[in-house]
């Protein structure tokens, strides 16, 4: 096993945990705050939307059962990279699509990964997802962690989360965990 590390804010990360924890090869999945200049910033002072910080998960995974390439095609498939600082009704900076990287290779893919789908016009208008090394990475409340897992009938997972969820699983079969 090879463990890896990649960061991905695709909106509110109840809906992007709930679905990288799906995902073969994905060893860990937790929700965060990265790339903003508050220490240790709250969901509060985040959700403020003055702190920096993106809502984002930290996956980690073994690169001998899914591919760094294979991430990044379930993360553009489940979000709107295209809306800068919005996902759906979530509105801020907070919801900009990111990917942040630990390592200049990964980086690298992803910059050439994004620079390829909008030279091939994938999504009909530009890519706005940043790609950035990761900084000032804080992991979210321990409430926030697994919340789909944990609460699948609240409003918000029943209407927003769980179709998210059933779109990966009917179009990433070959990826979902045994």
């Amino acid at each position: 096993m090879r463990e890896r590390v990649i960061t991905l804010g695709g909106g509110c990360f109840w809906c992007t945990e709930a679905v990288f924890v799906r995902v073969k090869g994905v060893t860990d999945v937790e929700s965060g705050y990265c790339n903003g200049h508050v220490h240790q910033p709250s969901y509060e002072q985040v959700c403020e939307g003055d702190t920096g910080h993106v809502e984002v998960v930290q996956l980690r995974y073994d690169d001998t059962q899914v591919s760094l390439t294979q991430l990044l095609e379930v993360f553009f498939a489940v979000h709107d990279p295209t809306t800068l600082n919005r996902q759906g009704n979530d509105v801020g900076s907070q919801y900009r699509s990111g990917i942040y990287t630990e390592s200049p290779d990964d980086l690298k893919q992803a910059q050439d990964w994004v620079a390829q789908l909008n030279a091939d016009k994938v999504f009909g208008k530009p890519v706005a997802t940043e790609v950035l090394a990761r900084a000032n990475y804080w992991p979210a409340e321990g409430y926030h962690q697994d919340f789909f897992e944990r609460n699948p009938h609240q409003g918000y997972c029943a209407f927003v989360v769980g179709p998210k969820v059933a779109k990966f699983q009917k179009t990433f079969v070959h990826l979902l965990r045994p």
